[in-house]
């Protein structure tokens, strides 16, 4: 790409990926389409004068700040019509325009699948996502999934754990990690896959913008795996997405009596794919049993430095378990006082050590 600045102002006007791919349907380039006045602009393809008028809005024309951001974050843009934008992604209804890229998106991750739940996980729904990551990975695909608080982290880390790959589809500009605790996260799949955004520098994560990126996780994607998903959660918008492109949607069960699992058990009576493991992902797709390479008979994977504690944590963590604990239990039994718990706990949560449950209660991670 030799100027990137149009289609950084295509993707600034805050135009539907529909509304951009009609436009550069009829007139080729973002460039032809600046170079048209509104009354043309709306003539020619019939959209509305108000449309029109934003999408040529000169406040967006200036790019200069967007490309040296893109030098200063290693950030670059893959377009359609790039060969090295994806295919898959490519042949959905409404693929986007442009997307911004930090990491590497590349020919390996044509075998993708992505690993999408709750915000609000269970300990068993953040183990599973955590054990299909981690398994995804060592099988050799590449693991999808959103950043989000959550099943989505651990879907992140069990794939990082194996040394594979993993893309992480942002609901925000790349310019902003969100959630913020995650962007150590953020940095170790730019190391080792990709963060991907359709949305511009500055775009917040808004709530609408999540399940507008949704169609871009499962259009990736082979399949899409959920697991730990209520119902309403955004997880079930990922999985009608698949639906649409007709992707494959595998369910991990969860316990019958827990709303957790009422998403993905509905989703289970509709025709979903019950599975329990990654192999019945391999055989749906006649992968058959692979590894990663093996180093003296497990998965190569890095080996992560220990996270240091101070007596206060260590004490705290000591007392912690995969099962949620009120805090109120966490003072009583260690003796400390309620400020040094809730400090703890909140600097714990940051560095990813404990995971917050409703009810002001937390469980070891």
């Amino acid at each position: 790409m030799t100027d990137p600045r149009p289609w950084i102002r295509l993707s600034k006007t805050g135009a539907s990926a529909r509304l951009l791919n009609r436009l550069l349907i009829r007139f080729g380039s973002p460039e032809a389409i600046f170079g048209q006045s509104v009354s043309s602009l709306a003539g020619e393809t019939g959209i509305r004068r108000a449309s029109a008028e934003r999408v040529l809005a000169p406040e967006f024309a200036d790019g200069d700040a967007d490309v040296r951001l893109l030098d200063q974050l290693g950030i670059f843009l893959m377009t359609r019509g790039d060969p090295a934008y994806p295919e898959k992604l490519d042949a959905i209804f409404d693929p986007p325009p442009v997307l911004y890229v930090r990491g590497e998106l590349g020919p390996r991750d044509t075998e993708a699948v992505a690993v999408v739940g709750s915000r609000r996980a269970t300990p068993y729904g953040l183990a599973q996502g955590r054990r299909l990551g981690r398994d995804l990975a060592a099988a050799g695909l590449t693991v999808v999934s959103g950043l989000a608080r959550g099943l989505d982290t651990e879907a992140h880390r069990g794939a990082l754990e194996a040394g594979g790959h993993t893309l992480a589809v942002m609901g925000c500009g790349l310019d902003i990690v969100y959630p913020a605790e995650n962007r150590r996260l953020a940095d170790d799949i730019a190391q080792n896959g990709a963060l991907v955004s359709e949305f511009p520098f500055g775009a917040e994560p808004d709530g609408w913008r999540f399940p507008v990126r949704n169609r871009i996780i499962s259009g990736l994607c082979l399949g899409v795996v959920i697991i730990d998903a209520p119902a309403g959660s955004g997880a079930l918008l990922t999985a009608e997405s698949a639906v649409d492109q007709d992707r494959e949607v595998f369910c991990v069960p969860g316990p019958v009596d827990h709303p957790n699992s009422a998403g993905a058990h509905q989703l289970i009576r509709d025709g979903a794919t019950l599975i329990n493991g990654v192999e019945q992902i391999l055989e749906e797709f006649n992968f058959g049993p692979r590894r990663l390479p093996l180093v003296d008979g497990e998965p190569e994977a890095p080996t992560p430095p220990p996270v240091p504690l101070s007596p206060t944590e260590q004490q705290l963590r000591e007392l912690l378990d995969s099962d949620p604990r009120p805090i109120d239990d966490l003072i009583i039994e260690s003796g400390l006082d309620s400020a040094q718990v809730s400090g703890a706990l909140v600097t714990m949560e940051i560095r990813g050590l404990v995971q917050r449950h409703p009810g002001n209660c937390f469980s070891r991670t």
